[in-house]
């Protein structure tokens, strides 16, 4: 029998090895994710009359440029590095990317996308929102595997004391040092939030269009400026400002002052009736 009161080995970041290639799980999970989401754009999008191709072309679109500004953003706030190794930029393989950018590189593509195809970007924000919310707990998982996105330094007992799962504790063990499973913490944040959009996002006469990816942005803002300041990785602005905090501040105003002001001025349809 094993003992789970002493320390295991981590876990091996890399799934299998397809001759020199390395698959890592981060890769498998992110990808997990995204085609979970797109399966249920695609369910939700099909109760809304959208064409269920037009997922599957922004997603061609989406993801590659996802990825490009979510490199984009982290580069530039590690440009002091960077700058001096320029050659390291594209080197996305050894990691470096923000959720942040990926998160606005995606919506940008959407605008675009919506014009081109002459549909409302607010309901396909909408339709989106709960499936991106989900693929954002599943990827954190990815951040466990590489054993990243880890709070300060805690102790195995505090750890247990919170009732974590001892495979999960054994995997916090980092440099000789337990860690605080910050990834945890937004992985069930970001969980919780999907859970709460699609319980909620059929109530007759809650949401307006718009509105469910309005709560989206103010609930993963919440989490993330409070998970953000417990993290020892984060970009920083000079010695004091976490980036990921200032943003969540800023999306959180922004999606909460445009609620209001969409509610008062604009004759919108209920989600529902859409």
């Amino acid at each position: 029998m094993i003992n789970l009161s002493l320390p295991l080995l981590a876990l091996n970041p890399i799934a299998f090895n397809l001759g020199p290639i390395q698959v890592h799980w981060y890769g498998i999970i992110i990808a997990t994710g995204v085609v979970l989401a797109l399966i249920l754009s695609v369910r939700e999008g099909q109760r809304r009359g959208i064409n269920e191709d037009y997922f599957y072309d922004y997603l061609l679109w989406a993801l590659p440029i996802a990825v490009i500004c979510a490199r984009f953003y982290y580069v530039i706030f590690q440009w002091g590095y960077y700058s001096h190794h320029p050659a390291e930029i594209i080197a996305i393989w050894d990691g470096g990317i923000a959720i942040y950018g990926a998160i606005l590189g995606g919506i940008l593509t959407l605008y675009f996308f919506c014009r081109a195809r002459r549909i409302s970007m607010w309901t396909m924000m909408d339709v989106i929102s709960p499936a991106l919310i989900m693929a954002q707990g599943i990827g954190r998982w990815g951040n466990f595997m590489n054993q990243e996105a880890f709070g300060a330094i805690t102790s195995r007992a505090a750890l247990i004391s919170q009732h974590i799962p001892m495979w999960i504790i054994n995997q916090m063990d980092i440099g000789n040092h337990y860690r605080v499973p910050t990834f945890l913490y937004e992985s069930l944040w970001d969980l919780s939030g999907f859970a709460l959009l699609m319980l909620l996002r059929h109530r007759h006469h809650l949401f307006k269009r718009g509105e469910v990816f309005l709560t989206y942005v103010m609930w993963y803002s919440v989490g993330r400026f409070f998970i953000e300041g417990m993290r020892t990785d984060s970009l920083m602005i000079g010695n004091t400002i976490r980036v990921s905090q200032m943003l969540s501040l800023i999306f959180f105003v922004v999606a909460l002052v445009t609620l209001i002001v969409r509610r008062r001025r604009i004759d919108l349809p209920w989600y529902v009736n859409q």
